[in-house]
């Protein structure tokens, strides 16, 4: 018996690992030519380096990754400091300060001037009580404040980096459970943590070894066209190089796109609104000590990443920016990265990544749109950020989208 997984970004890579540890034998079909779909690393030709498409941060406390990159024996490479700190800079009046949340669930933290963000008084953080109860279907804006120093200065910036969506439109529910898992838990949750050397070399290739070994290489440019049904099980896969027999106790995981799943399956609904990422890349190191990671408020550049060779730059809820001139659009960002770490440098080489359909909008009515992993054919599931994970889409709800059709995946054979 054959688990046929489609689709190699994180999620068909969360679900090929986790059926192959369960012992069952794995076809892992791409269409593209490289694994890890929007997790993924190039040399950039214009830059002289290898870049990530984007800066995909993750949290101490993400337990589908820590899972995950043990499973792929990848856990070292994550880097980020050994406590929580925040750093942000305001470019309207310049003002810098720098959120240290504690260790443990109560938050004494507030109580601390130096800790928490200026202007702003303890009782202003029972805001972030109110987020961390369950509202469905109800938007941020209609559940806590949408203005104050607490919210520009630090619920706003990083609602808007976990949502990819306007803070105040945004679900209550999907913020209110990345709270629930990160700042309520304590610093030892909330800790960042960024993949080192690259995205591909922490998440996608050591995958990739590991499923080469167990005899389940990706295979890559192999397009699925369409999925034959009969009765209420799969029993075909058709690619662009052939047809594939699927018997009734074969599972099939689908880790497509969502518009690439709805036209494959019929009557799935999945989310149809989406938001974009904008990423500009600087070829510049940065100077010694330079603070790797800020949270930039008043600008158009939202966090500012400093690498050993390059500074990186993102911006969520981008649709935006999505028409600028890349030139001009490079010169203010770059204009805001020399101002933060007081740099005098012209304009290095730069790129300009722009991604459309970075992830779903994360609004009630979207999240309402998500579909579970079971599907109306017993041996059909799914798996993807935009399946019902109970997060927004980020890289720990792929990775739990994998595992959780994985687990429904190997049932079938026991059954």
């Amino acid at each position: 018996m054959t688990a046929h997984v489609l689709g190699a970004g994180l999620a068909g890579l969360s679900a090929a690992v986790r059926l192959l540890a369960a012992g069952l034998p794995v076809e892992l079909s791409e269409a593209a030519a490289q694994a890890g779909g929007r997790c993924r690393s190039y040399r950039d030709p214009q830059l002289g380096m290898v870049i990530d498409n984007g800066n995909h941060l993750v949290l101490s406390g993400n337990a589908a990754v820590g899972r995950y990159l043990k499973a792929i024996g990848a856990s070292e490479r994550l880097i980020g400091p050994l406590e929580a700190e925040f750093h942000f800079a305001d470019l309207r009046d310049g003002a810098r300060w720098t959120v240290r949340p504690n260790r443990g669930r109560l938050p004494w933290w507030v109580l601390v001037p130096g800790r928490r963000v200026p202007g702003t008084r303890v009782r202003d953080y029972l805001s972030l009580v109110a987020l961390t109860r369950r509202h469905p279907g109800r938007r941020i804006d209609a559940v806590m404040p949408t203005r104050g120093a607490l919210w520009e200065r630090l619920i706003e910036p990083f609602l808007v980096a976990v949502l990819n969506t306007r803070a105040e439109e945004g679900s209550a529910d999907l913020a209110g459970a990345v709270v629930r898992e990160s700042l309520a838990m304590g610093s030892d949750a909330c800790r960042p943590r960024i993949a080192s050397p690259t995205l591909a070399a922490a998440f996608v290739e050591p995958a990739v070894e590991r499923l080469t070994a167990g005899g389940a290489a990706p295979r890559l440019g192999r397009r699925l066209r369409r999925i034959e049904f009969a009765g209420d099980v799969v029993s075909a896969l058709h690619f662009a190089d052939g047809v594939v027999a699927v018997a009734p106790e074969e599972p099939v995981v689908l880790a497509l796109p969502a518009w690439v799943a709805a036209e494959l399956v019929p009557d799935l609904t999945v989310p149809d609104d989406h938001r974009a990422i904008v990423n500009a890349h600087f070829a510049l190191a940065p100077p010694a000590g330079a603070t790797a990671m800020i949270g930039v408020v008043g600008g158009t550049a939202e966090w500012v990443f400093a690498f050993a060779d390059r500074f990186s730059v993102t911006v969520s809820a981008a649709d935006h920016l999505l028409e600028e001139d890349a030139a001009t659009l490079a010169a203010r960002i770059w204009g805001e990265v020399a101002r933060l770490h007081g740099l005098s440098d012209p304009l290095p080489p730069y790129r300009i990544v722009r991604e459309k359909r970075a992830t779903f909008a994360a609004t009630p009515a979207q999240a309402a749109r998500r579909p579970s992993a079971r599907t109306l054919w017993r041996n059909l599931f799914l798996a993807g950020d935009w399946t019902d994970t109970g997060l927004p889409s980020t890289i720990e709800g792929a990775l739990r989208s994998g595992e959780t059709a994985a687990a429904l995946a190997a049932a079938l054979r026991r059954n």
